[in-house]
């Protein structure tokens, strides 16, 4: 049975993702920040699923996930990066403070980095099955393209995780590991719920061509797809998932 860890697994785009791969066969070592007993009705319901609390800023918490997945099962398949966090508060660029910069970029770019840095280790480690020893994929944004001067740190952040992708795709490569990502559009999750009546009205203004919110089901399909082998001969690609709202149109 393969193995696939998933950050930012209670919620959104991270559960959604859970779901998907535990409905496929795989085993699965979820992280989120939550404490245990608030996420056990959510998995209750999947067999071979561990969950490990912890904070993708931390290195000592990022070491012990990795631990806990071969503790539990032995190796690594599939690293989902997903876990991701907003400004606590939009601020003009100018008025953006250090701290806020500090807390966006330790989790989307400095853990994303060094947890994808830890796992790809241990994938180098396990033998290759029919040329491959891995799949990294990695939640990036449309806001790694796209320009939203009331959190800058946030598309920063994914423009860096962005790059983090083309940089392992290009180190792994040689090696049985494909790295690839998602740039989602708007996803309907907690994190866009606060600007919900803003989406929906530049959604129904037709922002988006397809005409509705992305569903994090959407995402999750889409990384699967990446981690399937279905696309073996694809690394350091950005998949667009926004309904889209990237096509330039006059």
């Amino acid at each position: 049975m393969k193995v696939a860890i998933i950050t930012g697994a209670a919620g959104g785009i991270g559960y959604a993702t859970v779901e998907k791969f535990n409905k496929e066969g795989y085993s699965v070592v979820a992280m989120d920040i939550l404490d245990s007993d608030k996420v056990t009705d959510k998995f209750k319901d999947m067999d071979n699923l561990v969950y490990v609390k912890g904070n993708l800023a931390s290195g000592e918490d990022r070491a012990n996930l990795v631990k806990c997945a071969l503790d539990s099962f032995g190796r690594i398949d599939v690293l989902v990066n997903v876990a991701g966090v907003a400004p606590k508060v939009r601020n003009d660029i100018l008025e953006m403070t250090e701290e806020s910069y500090d807390f966006v970029m330790d989790i989307n770019t400095k853990g994303t980095l060094f947890l994808t840095q830890l796992v790809a280790n241990q994938m180098l480690k396990q033998e290759c099955e029919k040329g491959i020893r891995g799949y990294i994929v990695n939640v990036s944004s449309c806001s790694a393209y796209t320009s939203s001067t009331s959190r800058g740190e946030y598309c920063i952040s994914k423009a860096g995780a962005t790059m983090i992708t083309k940089l392992f795709a290009d180190r792994l490569a040689g090696e049985g590991i494909t790295v690839n990502e998602i740039c989602p559009g708007i996803i309907a999750t907690g994190m866009t719920e606060k600007v919900k009546e803003k989406y929906d009205n530049l959604i129904a203004g037709g922002l988006v061509p397809l005409g509705r919110w992305g569903l994090p089901e959407d995402c999750a399909n889409a990384i699967y797809t990446l981690s399937s082998g279905m696309l073996g001969y694809t690394t350091g690609q950005s998949i667009i998932v926004d309904g889209g709202m990237h096509i330039q149109r006059l």
